[in-house]
C-alpha cells in the first residue's frame, strides 16, 4: 500500500511538472524558428516598429522558451518603450522589464556566441533606458563581451562581427556626452576590417570629430552638450545656443541700436510661452534673426515661433548671415555673391534666394559642404554641425 500511494505521488508530481512547463510550440515554416523571429525582431527595432519587434520576439521565445537572443531582444524593446514613454509609473515597470529580461538573457546565454549578443544588446539596453549610473553598468557589458574569446561570426545573425561592441559602446558615450571617449572607441571599429558597423561608425565619428574640434579649448554648457548629441536640431534649439555660447543679447547691445517695435510691449509669441527655453527665443525675436522669424499661422490668426520645427541647413545659413551683418555692419553682405554665373555648389543655384546666404557662411567657416561640394540645402541640421557652426560664430566675433 505504501509503495502504492509513493508511486501516485511521484505520478502525480511529474504531471504537475509537465503540465506547468513551457510547451514548445510546432513551427509552421522552415522559416518559422527562432534565430529568424530574432533576426526580424532586430530589423524591425532599427526601423522604428518596437511592438513588431516584440512580436517577433515573443513568437522566438515560444517556439524555443528561455531563447537568449530573444530574451535580449525583448529587453531591448522594453528599453526603447521606457525611453518613449511619459508616465513615470509606466516608465519604472518598462524599466524593470528591460532590466529583468536582460538578466534572464546573460543567465540563459550559452557559449560566447550568446554571451556576446546578450552583452552587446545590454550596452544598448542600458543607452536606451538610461537607469541610474548606465555607463557604468554599459561599460561593463562591453568588457565582459570583449573578453569572450570564442565568439563565432557565423552565430551572429544581427551584429555578425565583433566590432559590434566598439561600435554600440561608442554610441554610449555619445549620449553620455563623453565625446573623446566616443571618438576612440569609433575608431576602433574603423581600424577594423570593413564590415557591417563600420559605415555607421564612420557616419557618427565625423559628428563626434565635429563636437570635439569645434569645442576645443572650450567648456560645452549642459545645454549645449544635449543640443549637440541631436539628429536633428530645433528652431528653439538655435535660439538657445546662440544666446547661452555666444552671448547674442549682451554682444548685439554693445554694437547696434535694438529694433524699435510700434507696440513697446514686449511680443511673446504664444507657442512659446511654455516652453523650456523661452527667455532665449524671445531675445532671438527681439534682435529680429531673419531665418528666426515668427511666422504668421493662418489657422490660429497669430504670429507664431514653431519652436519645435526642424531647421534645415539653408535656414541656419540665413541666421548666420544676418548675425554676420550685425556684427560687422557690413550691409553688403546681403547681396555680395548674387550675380554670379557659376555656382561652387551642385546642389546650390547661383540664383536661389539662399546662394548668398550659404556662400557667406561656407566662405566665413561656418558651415561645411561635403566633400563632394554639395551643400544639402534642405536637410536637417543636426546637433553637431548647430555646435560648430555657433562655436565658430564665436571666433567670428572674437576677431571683431
Amino acid at each position: 500500500m505504501r509503495r502504492y500511494f509513493l508511486l501516485v505521488f511521484f505520478l502525480s508530481f511529474v504531471w504537475l511538472v509537465s503540465g506547468c512547463a513551457t510547451k514548445k510550440l510546432a513551427p509552421v515554416s522552415d522559416e518559422d524558428n527562432p534565430a529568424h523571429h530574432y533576426l526580424m525582431g532586430m530589423e524591425m527595432i532599427d526601423k522604428g516598429d518596437v511592438n513588431e519587434a516584440d512580436a517577433r520576439f515573443q513568437r522566438a521565445l515560444k517556439l524555443e522558451p528561455d531563447y537568449p537572443p530573444a530574451l535580449a531582444g525583448r529587453a531591448l524593446a522594453a528599453a526603447c518603450r521606457t525611453k518613449a514613454e511619459t508616465d513615470g509609473e509606466h516608465k519604472s515597470v518598462e524599466l524593470k522589464r528591460a532590466l529583468d529580461l536582460l538578466d534572464d538573457a546573460q543567465d540563459e546565454a550559452e557559449g560566447d556566441s550568446q554571451k556576446f549578443i546578450a552583452e552587446v544588446t545590454g550596452i544598448r539596453v542600458y543607452t536606451r533606458a538610461r537607469p541610474k549610473k548606465w555607463i557604468g553598468d554599459a561599460e561593463d557589458c562591453y568588457e565582459d563581451s570583449m573578453d569572450l574569446d570564442e565568439v563565432k561570426v557565423g552565430e551572429l545573425p544581427y551584429y555578425r562581427s565583433k566590432e559590434a561592441a566598439p561600435y554600440f559602446m561608442g554610441k554610449a558615450y555619445f549620449a553620455d556626452y563623453q565625446f573623446r571617449k566616443s571618438e576612440d572607441m569609433l575608431s576602433k571599429v574603423m581600424s577594423a576590417p570593413p564590415g557591417r558597423w563600420h559605415e555607421p561608425a564612420e557616419v557618427l565619428f565625423r559628428r563626434v570629430h565635429r563636437i570635439v574640434r569645434a569645442s576645443a579649448g572650450y567648456t560645452l554648457t549642459s545645454v549645449a552638450k544635449r543640443i549637440a548629441v541631436k539628429d536633428r536640431v530645433s528652431r528653439a534649439d538655435v535660439a538657445a545656443l546662440l544666446v547661452d555660447e555666444i552671448h547674442l543679447d549682451r554682444f548685439l547691445a554693445g554694437r547696434i541700436a535694438a529694433p524699435q517695435k510700434k507696440n513697446p510691449a514686449a511680443f511673446v509669441p504664444a507657442d512659446v510661452r511654455g516652453n523650456l527655453f523661452k527667455p532665449e527665443i524671445l531675445i532671438v525675436v527681439k534682435w529680429g534673426l531673419r531665418g528666426l522669424e515668427p511666422m504668421y499661422d493662418s489657422t490660429s490668426r497669430a504670429y507664431l515661433f514653431y519652436p519645435d520645427k526642424p531647421i534645415t541647413r539653408k535656414q541656419l545659413a540665413f541666421v548666420l548671415e544676418d548675425i554676420l551683418i550685425k556684427i560687422t555692419g557690413d550691409e553688403s553682405l546681403a547681396s555680395k555673391y548674387y550675380g554670379q554665373t557659376n555656382s561652387p555648389y551642385p546642389d546650390v543655384s547661383p540664383t536661389s534666394s539662399y546662394y548668398n546666404a550659404v556662400t557667406n557662411s561656407v566662405t566665413r567657416g561656418l558651415m561645411v559642404p561635403d566633400l563632394s561640394g554639395a551643400f544639402r540645402p534642405d536637410e536637417n541640421t543636426d546637433g553637431a554641425e548647430l555646435l560648430q557652426s555657433v562655436l565658430q560664430l564665436r571666433n567670428v566675433m572674437n576677431i571683431h
